[in-house]
């Protein structure tokens, strides 16, 4: 049976996450809070936050960013795109 979660970014029940997606307590309530599809509006946001910032995420500052954008992201007020940003054109 799948992992089921009420997830907090969509705000309903959904699938969850198959595996804990990053180490340590973050991860955990990622794993008990979000699901596949909130992770994958996480990875959208987090490409765009690398890209925008030119981010190198070996980096242990970039990792640092990247992790309380992702904490921001799920349990607070949310992720915001850097200013002036104009997302591609489909």
């Amino acid at each position: 049976m799948a992992h089921r979660v009420n997830c907090v970014l969509l705000k309903r029940e959904a699938e969850g996450l198959e595996r804990v997606p990053y180490p340590g307590e973050l991860g955990r309530r990622i794993y008990e809070n979000v699901s596949k599809e909130g992770w994958a509006q996480w990875l959208r946001q987090q490409t765009m936050l690398i890209n925008e910032y030119r981010l190198t995420p070996i980096e242990p500052k970039a990792r640092k960013f990247l992790e309380g954008e992702m904490e921001t992201f799920f349990f607070g007020a949310g992720s915001a795109a850097p200013e002036g940003y104009q997302p591609p054109k489909p």
